[in-house]
């Protein structure tokens, strides 16, 4: 279970990385590659998350992404999956 302090202040996507700001400090950074619905995603998709499970998750709609801020200090790659996404 995670922390208070380690709900989600903000979330940023270059190219190749997503990037999550947490609230008592630490950064995340993850390869973009681990998740293909947002490597495939436009930026405005990207830039378009809100938070979920009370600060300790992202979900971006526009592409049906969660992620949750236990999984990313895991290091936890998306779930490989038979879909294709194009």
């Amino acid at each position: 279970m995670a922390n208070p302090g380690e709900r989600v202040a903000d979330v940023s996507c270059s190219h190749d990385k997503l990037t999550v700001d947490l609230e008592d400090g630490p950064t995340i950074s993850v390869p973009l590659a681990w998740y293909p619905r947002l490597l495939h995603a436009s930026t405005a998709q990207r830039q378009n998350w809100e938070l979920a499970g009370g600060g300790f998750g992202i979900h971006w709609p526009d592409v049906d992404e969660d992620l949750s801020v236990e999984g990313l200090l895991r290091g936890a790659p998306a779930p490989q999956s038979n879909v294709l996404i194009g």
